[in-house]
């Protein structure tokens, strides 16, 4: 490993089988979301939803979909990297903490069978007002704060400014510390509500703060994944380490803002609700521009000849942030240029999973996914979510609103309708790319890497 080689060490004994199992419960979380999204998909269509009896789950669909799709899946990949930063030989409370994440990732997905089905639309974590749901998501949210703080305490020794890994790892125990802080930001509006706030109103303003905090936790993590796939497909970052180590130090200082507004305004107050967008929108894209660049610089360069899903997976997510911000200034009252804006940025973040993915799996053992059904696969996923957020960004300038299906659209005109189509074509089409994901990751989870077979049966001979 070279100073400039922006890779982690791969963990080892029970801290990479701990890897793997947060890895397994990151890919749950998408067959879950992949499951209900084909739901909202077909609510959303032009004529096709006059025919299907079931539009009115629409919300609670889409409150499971969200909360997997993003919410699980993010954090459970967080969980994943945070086994990077564990000590050699530990991981037993880790595996405490997965059991109790992924009991909690379970009681989400079924909770529209287990209560009353009262979905909530608002916005980071939105909400089934009845008790499994409740219950899946503190045990899910204990168990990953759990697992980051395991990993801040129990960690491995620092490399240093002076090595790529060493500033990853930074980037990486940031991200972790500022996972921690945004929880603890969900516990402090929950004490400091103000008495009267009922429905959408309250679960917005309650996951407000935290909501926006822990994008920065998304931001650190997703320019570790850009580095790290941008050194593993053969390019070379045209940073330092030292340089790169600022950055993600400067990316997450930000943050220190966030007690001072939280202490000063209480959730739901005007000023608590825009400081806090603003403390986003002018903070989170300040290691994330220069960083990604410089990843964009290394794909340009990268070895042709390495394993192709790594490079195509590093421009599409960085593609995708881009359009995701682009559209973000596009946004005009409430419709679904919102959801087009935060899509763009969300299947960034998935792109860049999906990329390191193809790359852990045999690192951790398994076998690598087929290099040519893997490009096609994160063509075929981020190419529908393209189309999909097109789709949408388009739809809004119609002044078609969010969070709505059926008639509540309102898709009165024929170029409404073609938009929405356009949507929802996308959309399902990224969708077939999802399960093409899932299924490539389930066949190379079925065979070990025979390397690694034979490294483990030479230890045992020993």
């Amino acid at each position: 490993m070279t100073d400039h080689d922006f890779s982690l060490p791969m963990p080892q004994g029970s801290a990479r089988r701990l890897a793997v199992g947060w890895l397994a419960l990151a890919l749950y979380s998408l067959i879950g979301a992949g499951l209900v999204v084909i739901l909202i998909l077909v609510a959303r269509m032009p004529v096709i939803h006059d025919l299907m009896p079931w539009t009115g789950s629409f919300k609670t669909a889409l409150v499971v979909h969200v909360d997997l799709s993003v919410l699980v899946w993010f954090l459970s990949f967080a969980g994943l990297l945070a086994c990077f930063n564990l000590r050699e030989g530990s991981g037993r409370i880790g595996l405490l903490a997965l059991g109790v994440a992924a009991t909690g990732a379970v009681l989400i997905t079924f909770s529209p069978f287990l209560g009353i089905d009262a979905p909530f639309m608002n916005n980071y974590v939105p909400v089934l007002e009845n008790g499994a749901f409740f219950l899946g998501l503190i045990l899910f949210l204990a168990g990953i704060g759990v697992m980051s703080l395991y990993a801040l305490v129990v960690a491995r020794p620092s490399e240093g400014w002076s090595s790529g890994a060493g500033a990853l790892r930074l980037g990486l125990r940031s991200g972790l510390a500022i996972l921690i802080l945004s929880l603890l930001f969900w516990v402090w509006s929950y004490a400091t509500l103000p008495k009267g706030l009922e429905g959408v109103s309250r679960y917005e303003a309650l996951f407000w703060a935290g909501g926006h905090v822990l994008q920065f936790t998304h931001t650190q993590l997703v320019i570790i994944a850009w580095l790290w796939l941008a050194t593993v497909a053969g390019g070379a970052v045209p940073l330092t380490p030292r340089v790169t180590a600022f950055l993600l130090l400067l990316g997450a200082l930000p943050v220190v803002v966030a007690p001072f507004l939280h202490g000063q305004f209480a959730p739901g107050d005007p000023n608590f609700q825009v400081g806090f967008a603003d403390l986003m929108k002018y903070g989170g894209g300040v290691a994330a521009l220069p960083t990604g660049l410089a990843a964009f610089l290394a794909w340009k360069k990268a070895d042709r000849a390495s394993y192709p899903p790594l490079r195509v997976a590093l421009l599409l997510s960085l593609v995708l942030f881009g359009v995701g911000g682009g559209i973000g200034f596009l946004i005009q009252g409430v419709n679904v240029t919102i959801p087009s804006h935060y899509h763009g940025s969300i299947v960034s973040v998935t792109v860049a999973y999906m990329g390191l993915t193809y790359h852990l799996l045999p690192a951790l053992g398994f076998q690598r996914p087929d290099a040519t059904w893997a490009t096609r696969q994160l063509w075929l996923y981020s190419g529908g979510s393209l189309l999909h957020v097109f789709g949408l960004a388009w739809s809004g300038m119609l002044g078609v609103q969010r969070k709505t299906a059926g008639e509540a659209q309102g898709l009165e005109t024929l170029v409404k309708k073609v938009a929405m189509g356009v949507t929802g074509a996308g959309g399902l089409i990224a969708v077939i790319g999802g399960i093409l994901f899932l299924v490539l990751c389930y066949r190379a989870l079925r065979k070990r890497n025979r390397s690694d077979q034979k490294q483990r049966c030479q230890a045992l001979t020993r």
